[in-house]
């Protein structure tokens, strides 16, 4: 990226700094932001959509607060899914919307799972419920629960701070 292509605007970097918190609830959010720094609702999208484009932007979603939610109990379930049956077993389990991640990892020496997913659910009794659907579902059954005890603070990189 060539150095003029990162010079920012004061407009942009208010803009920024408004994209790093949460976004307005409301049924327009971004012509709420934009009112705040000056844009119009097209104008933000456009460099909301630029900035993903060029990569300045990597990555732009939500982080749900699931204890706000209802959602009060969390629980990674480990899977130990045979390798040929990793892709498959994988589009199923984040398939359910009680899913929020799913993901693969390594099998290590003493560790012998490979497919995570993060399920949330209103009671460990929900959780376990969720559970078991999914290994019917999946044909699988090599899982634990591993239950959240606290939640700890999501956040983000921040550009732009004063």
């Amino acid at each position: 990226m060539k150095e003029e292509e990162m010079i920012f605007t004061h407009q942009q970097k208010e803009l920024i700094r408004r994209l790093q918190g949460d976004l307005p609830l409301t049924s327009t959010p971004f012509m709420d932001i934009g009112r705040e720094v000056g844009l119009s609702e097209e104008e933000v999208i456009l460099l909301i959509k630029k900035w993903e484009e060029s990569g300045i932007i990597r990555r732009f979603g939500a982080a749900i607060r699931h204890q706000n939610a209802g959602m009060t109990s969390n629980v990674m379930i480990v899977w130990r899914v045979p390798r040929e049956k990793t892709k498959e077993a994988g589009k199923i389990m984040a398939s359910f919307q009680e899913v929020s991640h799913c993901y693969e990892r390594p099998i290590l020496p003493k560790w012998p799972y490979n497919l995570y997913t993060m399920v949330h659910g209103k009671s460990i009794d929900d959780c376990d419920r969720i559970a078991a659907g999914i290994s019917s579902k999946t044909g699988i059954g090599d899982y634990q629960l591993l239950f959240s005890t606290k939640e700890y603070k999501k956040s983000s990189m921040e550009y732009f701070v004063e």
